[in-house]
């Protein structure tokens, strides 16, 4: 039977829903409308086009096959009709009509026998003196990206201030200063970029990746004021006062709900709309999706949000299937994520050790580095990776990664959010089946050693300490801390010589017949390059009476990758 559906917002989650729905029921008639002038593009890619790695803004609006989606393409390739600059009122559920306003002024009703409501979401701004001035954008849709892509262009940005050190705030400000060279700042108010996702170190990794590159960062600072008369002149935080010809802000999204709210439609906790596995609102003729609505977390079975536009393309397939009178389900997510840091990748899956302590698991974290191929091939580059896992079941609840071969990282955090929903223990992954050659991986993957790592935590058998804790004890240790450096003479003998009181060199093949020569009553931390060889030597020093040593995880290359200067 032919039906009537309306849908509000055209984005991803909205076009999505439609074209699928028109697949199924191609008789059928089909209204998407939005606020906007621009529908169906490609939101994710706005820091790729103010970078200039997409040259045309029309690229983030056409299909694979270079087709524009606009007005046009939706009316003659889709049956589809297509209401722009056209904003929804109000929803009258009880005679099923959406009421709207067009920007002329003029209003009118539309009729539905189900309705869809991609509202999406807004970015989150400050109220602070200076937030509406000249210079102050967002980077939320089309539109601040052309704006922001102007100025820079046009040479009138030479300093530039992101206030944020999330995703967008980390992805616009690479956008600046690789390109375009803009002296860039970022003020994050929490104590490390990319709070939340990460832990500390590789959020230290990532954020050393870009002051590599000219970006700098401000942490644990709060922005009070932007100064400027009709545009802007500085930002002042509540430590200093940064000059700026450009501010972003970009400080996390907010779900547009104030329509499903004034209809009586169930709001969540997270702000969000409240919707069921088939992506059904509380009123069964209405569903939604995407940026605006609330979904399960599938690792701790809470609910989450998730305003991600390969999340709104999988949800809007599933309306368009449930439309047609499909059953299709979308269970939640695992919270997927991954963000470029010039040549690097920072990616993760599930939670961090500190959100996963704050969802109340008994949890705690390994890490490992290692080469992403096998050792011996000549193009290779060194990953590093943290398990999240729950101590008594030993159930994996999350994995971050870092590395400068963003496929290699990527990769093993996809493999692990496939299986995360499974709720896989640490057994699991250390037997995990992967294709292995020596160009794409080892033949124990840093996978399976991950788990085994873990594994020998949980046992007692690995003794960790990681990289800040390296660092406070070297820090602030007292004369009784000793590092004994595993690696060979060429490696570690340097340092000996550089800290003589402080650090002993002796190879992992020669402590067994050297080993009247580590005191017994030091705060012993064994170190090497990677980890593997101070693991080693700690169970050697266990099987010879020393219970103590702490080995360093992920060696000298982590601690190097943190940035801690030796």
């Amino acid at each position: 039977m032919s039906q009537n559906i309306v849908i509000v917002g055209g984005v991803a989650l909205g076009s999505k829903a439609a074209c699928r729905f028109k697949r199924l029921e191609p008789r059928s008639h089909v209204t998407i409308i939005d606020q906007d002038r621009f529908v169906s593009y490609g939101g994710c890619g706005i820091p790729f086009y103010v970078s200039g790695d997409v040259s045309d803004v029309n690229d983030l609006r056409k299909t694979s096959f270079h087709m524009l989606r606009d007005e046009a393409f939706f009316r003659d390739c889709k049956d589809i009709e297509v209401l722009t600059q056209t904003r929804a009122e109000r929803i009258d559920r009880e005679n099923k009509q959406l009421h709207i306003r067009r920007l002329d002024g003029t209003t009118d009703t539309l009729a539905y026998d189900q309705l869809v409501l991609g509202t999406g979401s807004r970015p989150r701004r400050l109220t602070i003196p200076g937030a509406d001035l000249s210079m102050v954008h967002t980077s939320a849709n089309l539109n601040d990206a052309q704006a922001i892509k102007d100025l820079v262009t046009k040479g009138r940005v030479e300093r530039a201030v992101i206030v944020g050190g999330g995703f967008i705030g980390i992805e616009m400000a690479e956008a600046l200063a690789d390109m375009w060279e803009v002296d860039t700042t970022v003020v994050e108010y929490f104590s490390q970029i990319m709070p939340g996702f990460v832990g500390p170190q590789f959020a230290r990794m990532a954020q050393r990746q870009m002051e590599q590159h000219g970006v700098r960062f401000f942490l644990d600072e709060e922005v009070q004021a932007i100064e400027g008369t009709d545009t802007v002149k500085a930002v002042v935080t509540n430590k200093r006062r940064l000059e700026a010809d450009l501010v972003i802000i970009a400080i996390g999204a907010a779900p547009n709900v104030e329509l499903a709210r004034a209809a009586g439609l169930r709001i969540g906790p997270t702000g969000a709309i409240v919707v069921d596995e088939h992506m059904r609102t509380s009123d069964p003729a209405i569903y939604s999706g995407g940026d605006c609505a609330e979904i399960r977390n599938l690792v701790t079975g809470q609910p989450g949000y998730y305003p991600l536009g390969s999340m709104a393309n999988r949800q809007g397939r599933v309306i368009g299937t449930n439309l047609a009178g499909g059953s299709a389900v979308f269970k939640g997510a695992v919270g997927s994520f991954v963000i470029k840091t010039f040549e690097a990748a920072l990616a993760g899956t599930g939670l961090s050790l500190e959100s996963a302590r704050r969802a109340g698991f008994d949890a705690v974290s390994v890490q490992v580095a290692q080469l992403d191929r096998a050792h011996f091939y000549p193009d290779k580059a060194m990953v590093h990776l943290e398990l999240v896992v729950e101590r008594k079941s030993r159930r994996i609840l999350g994995i971050q990664g870092f590395g400068e071969v963003g496929d290699a990282v990527v990769g093993r955090i996809n493999m692990v959010a496939a299986i995360l929903e499974d709720r896989p223990t640490i057994d699991r992954l250390s037997n995990l089946e992967l294709a292995y050659s020596p160009p794409f991986s080892s033949a124990m993957d840093i996978l399976n050693a991950l788990a085994n790592a873990a594994e020998n935590m949980l046992d007692g058998r690995f003794q960790p300490i990681d990289a800040d804790g390296f660092a406070e004890k070297w820090v602030n240790g007292n004369g009784n801390l000793l590092i004994l450096d595993c690696r060979a003479r060429q490696d570690g003998d340097a340092y000996a010589k550089k800290y003589p009181d402080r650090w002993l060199n002796i190879p992992q093949d020669e402590l067994r017949r050297r080993i009247a020569e580590v005191p017994a009553d030091k705060d012993l931390i064994l170190v090497c390059n990677t980890g593997v060889r101070s693991y080693e030597a700690q169970l050697n020093l266990r099987d010879m009476g020393l219970t103590d040593p702490v080995s360093v995880q992920g060696g000298m290359v982590t601690l190097n990758k943190c940035g801690l200067d030796l």
